[in-house]
């Protein structure tokens, strides 16, 4: 041990330098016991959603929020920290410098010149030249800022002919005598169906800027557009109708009924075209239809016409599709491995199950296969099913039979064979057709957003917003899919329907033919 000073000054300065050193230690064990504590906290919710009972499994949007506060919580750790140790400062500044990637080119840019307060050498007075530069970006943000649009119609008059006045006609407005422009009505749908936002939180940000529009009348925009935009959404629902291949599927929405003072449930059918696994050239697109119900009648009034192949669950709806009353021919209806194998996944999940577990392995190599051929043409697809996905098929379900000859018949394991077997037909389906997909993900994926959109915002009014609802999400939906911003192209939209544009030429007005001009 190192022998301490006798000078009672220079002690006293170590000692306070012991307990600034012990103070900090202190805090930073602190910190990581905190951070530690979180982790844990996450740990176990996310064994619980995983392994957890249904009844007690989380939503996946709780897990983001937790996993955002604890990142939140590890950033503010790291920040003090940086504060204390500039060496550290360095070093993760260099590591920020070097990861954070480059801002999209798109973006306006802002030039700030820092410019050295004098010119003039420091040596000898002379004007000093610019040898070079250095330049950095950073992420910068103007917020929303609602702005007045004034304007102003002169008339002209003869000062010789009496009576002669001259004006330009008004510009025809989607919210005639209204304040909105057609551009702050695509903004309250975009927030509503594509953010998610519910117009009464959308009239206290108005409110904040000073402006008075209470929910009532938002509610009236969003109807307004609803309407305008209704022949947009038929003709692109008659596109897809007439596709070569579709997906399909239903999700319940809670719809507010006044007579009984409650909600009923009801149903959006969901239309989906994605050619891009095997190379389509038809760009991808969804559609929503609202029904009151989940009736076979409902599949049947919006699919029965339907001659093309349809890719769908096995509900017993989209069945009847496959032997229609009349017309030229019936749809081709595949099913989707994904509903087959979720039935093994429930049950591996809840106790060990080997027979769930060899039907998940035998699946899981079909889908092995399918992820190296996306993409590819339907040919090629086609012919690599047949030579390494046909034998791995027939092996499983000879292995079901068998398997099945061997449980109790009222076994939950029975019931999910059973299912599989019972779809047979329509699992096989893929490997006729190279442009048939292993499964109906695709169209799931564009139904998440109703359902998150169902989470904020409860119910629907009435079966009239429910339509109004599904029409504007059926837009804002295939913008997404085709790269194209909602905001820009439903601004675009309206101003050009409310002008006039002639119905002859509304197919130039789907969202896959606009560009950042406008339509193609």
């Amino acid at each position: 041990m190192a022998a301490l000073p006798d000078d009672p000054a220079l002690l006293r300065a170590l000692l306070v330098e012991a307990l600034a050193e012990r103070d900090d230690a202190r805090a930073a064990r602190d910190a990581l016991e905190a951070q530690n504590d979180r982790l844990r906290h996450i740990l176990l919710k996310l064994q619980r959603h995983q392994f957890g009972r249904k009844s007690e499994q989380l939503p996946e949007e709780q897990l983001e929020l937790g996993l955002a506060d604890l990142e939140t919580a590890i950033a503010k750790s790291d920040a003090e920290a940086e504060k204390r140790d500039p060496d550290l400062q360095r070093e993760r500044t260099a590591k920020r410098r070097a990861s954070r990637g480059a801002l999209p080119a798109h973006l306006p840019r802002v030039e700030v010149v820092l410019s050295p307060e004098s010119t003039a050498c420091p040596c000898c007075a002379a004007t000093m030249a610019e040898i070079g530069s250095d330049t950095s970006e950073r992420l910068d943000v103007m917020p929303a800022q609602f702005r007045v649009i004034v304007t102003r119609r002169p008339k002209l008059a003869c000062r010789s002919c009496a009576g002669v006045v001259v004006q330009r006609p008004a510009s025809a407005r989607l919210i005639e005598g209204g304040l909105p422009t057609e551009a702050t009505v695509a903004h309250v749908l975009v927030s509503r169906y594509a953010d998610h936002l519910p117009l009464y939180r959308q009239a206290g940000i108005l409110a904040r800027q000073g402006v008075a529009v209470d929910r009532a009348t938002l509610a009236a925009w969003v109807g307004t557009a609803a309407a305008e935009i209704a022949p947009v959404v038929r003709r692109m629902k008659a596109i897809l109708l007439g596709a070569a291949r579709l997906f399909a599927d239903e999700t319940s929405v809670p719809v507010l009924d006044p007579g009984r003072g409650r909600t009923k449930t009801g149903w959006f059918w969901t239309i989906a075209r994605d050619d891009r696994p095997w190379g389509g050239a038809d760009p991808p697109a969804v559609v929503y239809t609202y029904a009151p119900g989940r009736g076979r009648e409902h599949a049947r009034s919006l699919l029965g016409g339907y001659r093309g192949i349809l890719q769908c669950d096995g509900y017993a709806g989209y069945k009847g599709l496959a032997a229609p009353a009349t017309g030229p021919g019936p749809a081709v209806v595949a099913f989707c491995w994904s509903h087959a194998r979720r039935q093994f996944y429930d049950l591996a999940q809840k106790a060990k199950a080997p027979i769930a577990e060899e039907a998940l392995r035998r699946i899981a190599a079909l889908y092995v296969i399918e992820g190296e051929i996306r993409g590819t043409p339907p040919e090629r697809r086609l012919a690599e099913r047949h030579a390494r996905s046909y034998p791995l098929v027939e092996d499983l379900f000879a292995w079901f039979a068998v398997t099945l000859a061997r449980l109790p018949a009222r076994s939950t394991m029975a019931e999910a064979i059973r299912y599989a077997l019972n779809h047979r037909e329509g699992l096989l389906r893929f490997l006729d057709d190279g442009r048939i997909e292993l499964d109906t993900n695709s169209v799931e994926r564009a139904a998440r957003p109703v359902a998150l959109g169902r989470k904020n915002a409860l119910f629907a009014g009435s079966d009239e917003g429910a339509e109004a609802w599904a029409a504007i999400a059926s837009l804002i939906e295939t913008c997404k899919l085709n790269g194209v911003d909602p905001q820009r192209y439903l601004t675009d939209l309206l101003t050009r329907l409310v002008d006039g544009w002639p119905q002859s030429r509304i197919d130039e007005l789907m969202p896959w033919c606009w560009t950042k001009s406008g339509p193609a």
